[in-house]
């Protein structure tokens, strides 16, 4: 069985956010390849379904970005998957938009959602499937352009790379995830015409845009932190549970 994992945020207002593109692609792929129902399990939403045969689960994290690892390492231990045969879709800035690239393993490039599974499961190497969305210009806009909608202009073209990526993407379930890339860029001409033009921000528009993405900064620090201290809790009485179930049976048996 393989696992491929989509990043992105919970919730209705986070649906076209650039960031949220991970989500965006596995709701495609599970359309394209009818794919079961999503249903709600391993802190997020699972679907299952054959691609080439092969057996792939599907899994939406819905722990919010920052904490993704506590969805997927579950999901990869109780089906026991290796991490050979995990695909993580997420947003890269790094790569213009509509541009795909696919590395196993390597460096995070500060992105929250990998540095999560990659600490929770102690190992770099699975796959990682990077959906270009281009770089804001300016570093005190990346956090209020990654939590930005797609732009109206690339919403259709957006919509043909969806398709297309579900479609290739047969590729890594036939074992050769490298080719995904060669096969996107044999029609990267589909959706190419829809590059945003960078507006270049100065003076008093460049100190607002800023303020806002440290404020939206803060706004996702704080429903992380919320999140986890849910999550922790949840781990305690867990902990208590097995505990008391383990004394209790010791009980039993000493009699």
């Amino acid at each position: 069985m393989q696992l491929w994992v989509g990043l992105g945020n919970p919730g209705a207002n986070y649906r076209f956010h650039r960031h949220n593109i991970g989500f965006m692609a596995l709701d495609r792929i599970a359309e394209r390849h009818g794919f079961s129902p999503w249903r709600a399990r391993f802190n997020g939403e699972i679907a299952e379904g054959k691609i080439a045969g092969e057996s792939v689960l599907l899994l939406k994290p819905l722990t919010f970005m920052n904490l993704s690892g506590r969805s997927v390492v579950p999901a990869m231990q109780f089906y026991k998957i290796p991490h050979e045969q995990v695909f993580v879709f997420h947003d890269e800035m790094d790569l213009p938009w509509g541009k795909c690239r696919i590395k196993k393993g390597g460096g995070i490039a500060g992105h929250n959602g990998l540095r999560s599974i990659r600490d929770l499961s102690g190992n770099p190497d699975y796959w990682r499937i990077r959906l270009g969305i281009g770089h804001p210009g300016d570093r005190a806009l990346v956090v209020s352009y990654v939590m930005g909608n797609f732009p109206e202009e690339q919403r259709k073209d957006l919509d043909i790379w969806l398709d297309h990526l579900a479609d290739e993407s047969v590729v890594l379930a036939l074992g050769t995830p490298e080719g995904l890339t060669g096969k996107l860029a044999e029609k990267a001409g589909l959706w190419a015409g829809s590059q945003v033009k960078e507006e270049k921000l100065e003076g008093v528009a460049l100190e607002k845009a800023i303020k806002e993405a440290k404020a939206l900064h803060e706004k996702e620090k704080k429903i992380v932190e919320k999140q986890k201290f849910i999550f922790d809790q949840q781990e305690n009485v867990d902990n208590a549970l097995a505990a008391a179930l383990k004394a209790a049976q010791e009980s039993k048996t000493s009699k």
